[in-house]
């Protein structure tokens, strides 16, 4: 089985370019149609949102047609590790703020 993570908070596993919104949105989307991976709505939940969070204009939706499908304890599941990540990122390369 398959498990696709982006382990690198700097860097997506999908290449070298840094990880942003087209990324995030499109592990939303493997793990939404179990494309390479099995089905997995709350890493779906959890791309789809941190996707949404960088600015990615589809991506609020489809977190929203996957939270029709989930229980509340795997809603709050995916929004748990959407959270954790940024955490996990913001530890290993702070985001930087224009002066």
């Amino acid at each position: 089985m398959a498990r696709f993570e982006l382990n690198d908070a700097n860097h997506g596993a999908l290449g070298e370019s840094p990880a942003g919104a087209d990324t995030f949105y499109e592990l939303g989307m493997m793990y939404s149609s179990g494309r390479s991976v099995p089905i997995d709505y709350v890493s779906a939940h959890k791309w789809f949102n941190l996707a949404a969070m960088s600015g990615h204009k589809d991506a609020a939706r489809l977190r929203r047609e996957i939270a029709a499908e989930m229980t509340d304890a795997e809603i709050g599941a995916a929004q748990r590790a959407a959270r954790d990540w940024m955490k996990r990122r913001e530890s290993v390369a702070p985001m930087r703020v224009a002066a």
